[in-house]
């Protein structure tokens, strides 16, 4: 008699369960070398640039209550959004290139939150002891010992994110007078909110959502596939040579394995422990793999202690494991059509943006019509037109300005125009009076007629040199 089919168990996956704590073990190899080369560059950088000055202010200021933003000699104003623009482009492109090219880069050695988790993993390290001393710390109960751990580790996770917010709205007002408001107790309200605001941002994602932010948080790790090929090179393990997995006495050689029915891989799973994210590389390609190369360094390290050859986990593209390409024969395959696209917008937006930048005239001016009276009859029958117009000195040198105004017949000052000397970075309003004779006002129609002021620049010995055109309207009255 045929047995009953029994029907398959069914079983409830909870979306809201607490996700386990992750307790990456210590690793120490080359990618872990640059790494922290990058994490020491990248914050250095970071803490460092606000307090480095330049031709007498801070070398970098985004001063957003003066709406000028100084970056060494280069002063920018809201009307050069577009320099904006073109660096997030020259950005965006970057991270394509590199991740067609080898894949999660900039998130394994550069991202702020893979350098943060870095830096608050070390002070966790040696505050609470390696990944073994970790879990046995927080199965314990409380006690002195724990609670001493405990406080040390997050007394420091504290110091260094206040230390980042403060750094960070160190950018957007000047930081020696911000820590000198801080000595004195004088911090405004809004200088407090930012201060803590990202501090606390700091301490939460780098103490406690860490992979999370990688694996839920960051749409980086949604879309990164549409720019992955099988020509990426990747963190990928070797599974033709791996497996099978199995334990094995040191004493086995690599080249005898095959008779004992084992590869290369000792199952240790000291990737899967010293990965920040908690995944098993020798499951294949996986979205939360931020390439940061910790089991490369893992396994290699084992790899060592065997006798065997490095390289079972090991940066390979998906063609080059399935056809046992070497490097030499992977690399080959990098210059290949999105790479070149990439490659190629690139270069002309980098180089577009540095014409610019080079050729840009170092001065700006906006024109402001008077709304009070826009045109007025006055002595003689003159008709005058009033004008509000912004200087602004957008480089780190003192400039001479003249000004002329050209489009009608006998326009001219009402009184002499000024040479107008602007200190380096400064804006001045500047109110000026345009006038035409009454013959000529006759002879144009009533309304709006355009007119160009002509801003320039004068050399030190009084010579004009490069001129900037502004476009305005002169108005004629009924």
């Amino acid at each position: 008699m045929n047995k009953p089919l029994q029907e398959p168990a069914l079983k409830t996956v909870s979306l809201y369960v607490a996700q386990p704590k992750i307790y990456p073990r210590a690793v120490h190899g080359w990618f872990a070398v640059w790494r922290w080369l990058l994490v020491f560059a990248t914050q250095a950088v970071f803490y460092g640039l606000p307090w480095l000055n330049w031709n007498g202010r801070q070398a970098v200021l985004f001063d957003l209550e003066a709406r000028r933003f100084f970056i060494f000699d280069l002063v920018l104003y809201p009307q050069d959004l577009v320099y904006l623009t073109a660096l997030l482009l020259i950005s965006a492109y970057a991270l394509f290139l590199f991740t067609a090219v080898a894949g999660r880069l900039w998130c394994g050695y550069a991202c702020p939150q893979t350098v943060y988790t870095e830096i608050f993993l070390w002070i966790e390290r040696h505050t609470e002891g390696d990944r073994g001393a970790r879990i046995r710390l927080d199965r314990a109960g409380w006690g002195a010992e724990k609670l001493l751990r405990k406080s040390a580790k997050h007394a420091g996770w504290l110091a260094v994110s206040l230390w980042t917010g403060f750094t960070f709205v160190g950018f957007f007002a000047p930081i020696r007078e911000l820590g000198d408001a801080m000595g004195h107790g004088l911090l405004g309200g809004w200088e407090i909110f930012w201060i803590l605001f990202y501090a606390l941002a700091t301490y939460g994602n780098a103490g406690f959502l860490r992979e999370q932010v990688c694996k839920y948080m960051c749409p980086y790790a949604r879309f990164q596939s549409a720019m992955f090929d099988k020509d990426t090179l990747v963190i990928s393990y070797d599974s033709a040579r791996g497996d099978p997995r199995g334990p094995r006495s040191k004493k086995q050689g690599e080249a005898d394995l095959h008779l004992a029915g084992l590869g290369s891989c000792v199952d240790c799973k000291q990737c899967v422990q010293v990965c920040p994210t908690g995944i098993d590389i020798r499951d294949g390609l996986q979205y939360e793999c931020i390439g940061c190369a910790a089991c490369i360094d893992a396994c290699n390290g084992v790899m060592d202690s065997f006798n065997y050859d490095r390289g079972l986990i090991r940066y390979a593209t998906q063609n080059g494991i399935k056809n046992g390409w070497t490097s030499a024969q992977q690399w080959r395959r990098v210059l290949r059509p999105r790479v070149l696209i990439y490659t190629a917008i690139l270069m002309l937006l980098s180089a577009a943006m540095v014409w610019s930048l080079a050729t840009r005239l170092p001065f700006r001016a906006d024109i402001v019509r008077d709304r009070a009276a826009l045109a007025r009859q006055v002595e003689d029958g003159y008709i005058e037109n009033v004008y509000r117009l912004q200087l602004m000195n957008a480089s780190g040198d003192t400039l001479r300005l003249s000004l002329e105004a050209t489009g009608i017949d006998a326009l001219a000052f009402s009184s002499p125009p000024a040479v107008h000397a602007l200190a380096p970075a400064e804006a001045r309003w500047v109110t000026v009076a345009l006038r035409v004779p009454p013959e000529v006002a006759a002879q144009l129609k009533a309304g709006a007629h355009p007119l160009q002021f002509r801003i320039r620049q004068l050399a030190p010995d009084g010579t004009p040199s490069r001129v900037l055109v502004e476009k305005s309207t002169f108005v004629i009255p009924r």
